[in-house]
C-alpha cells in the first residue's frame, strides 16, 4: 500500500466548500433585506414623529400657535439664539431624502399668521402633514404620513401624495395609525 505524501486539498473538496458557502448565502442575504427594509421603515417613522414634536415645539416657542410651512423653516435656528427646531438631516432642505425615503412636508397657509420669532411672516400654516415616500422597492414596503393631529399612519396603498386625500386634522382613508 502506497501512502501519499501530497499536502492540501482536491478539487473536489474546494467545490464542496464554495457550494456549502452559496448555500448559506443564499439563505442569509434574504434576511438581511428584509432587516435593513424593516430599519428604513423604523427611520421613516421615526422622522415623522420627529416632525410632529418638532412642529409642536416650533408651535408654542416660535410660530405664536402656527405651525412650520417647511422643513427648512424647522431646520432654521431662531435669531435670538438656540437651536433650530428640526435635526439637521431633516431641516436642510424642504425635500429630504433619507434612508430610502422622500420626506415632504406642507400644510394649510395661515392668512393672519403673525410674525414668528424668525420675523418672518411666511411659510406659516395653520395645519400640516408630512409624508415619507418609499423612493423603491428595495429600500420600504410601505409610505408613512403624519399631520397635525399628531398620528402618524402607514399607508396601504397610493403614491405618496396624500395632500389632496385627506386634511391636515383627519385620517387618510388608506392609513392605519402605528402604535
Amino acid at each position: 500500500m502506497r501512502i501519499r505524501n501530497d499536502k492540501g486539498f482536491t478539487l473536489i473538496e474546494l467545490l464542496i466548500v464554495v457550494a456549502i458557502i452559496g448555500i448559506i448565502a443564499a439563505i442569509a442575504v434574504p434576511g438581511l433585506l428584509r432587516a435593513r427594509m424593516a430599519g428604513n421603515e423604523a427611520s421613516a417613522i421615526g422622522s415623522m414623529r420627529a416632525i410632529n414634536s418638532s412642529q409642536q415645539a416650533y408651535s408654542s416657542g416660535c410660530g405664536n400657535g402656527f405651525y412650520a410651512g417647511t422643513l427648512e423653516v424647522l431646520g432654521t435656528a431662531p435669531p435670538s439664539g438656540g437651536a433650530a427646531f428640526i435635526s439637521p438631516d431633516l431641516g436642510a432642505s424642504a425635500d429630504v431624502a433619507k434612508s430610502g425615503y422622500d420626506i415632504t412636508m406642507g400644510g394649510t397657509a395661515a392668512t393672519t399668521a403673525p410674525l414668528n420669532c424668525q420675523a418672518v411672516d411666511d411659510n406659516m400654516v395653520s395645519a400640516y402633514y408630512a409624508s415619507a415616500t418609499v423612493q423603491s422597492d428595495s429600500t420600504g414596503s410601505k409610505n408613512f404620513f403624519t399631520n397635525t393631529s399628531g398620528t402618524v399612519f402607514a399607508m396601504l396603498t397610493g403614491d405618496g401624495d396624500y395632500s389632496a386625500e385627506t386634511t391636515e386634522m383627519g385620517k387618510p382613508a388608506d392609513g392605519a395609525p402605528i402604535q
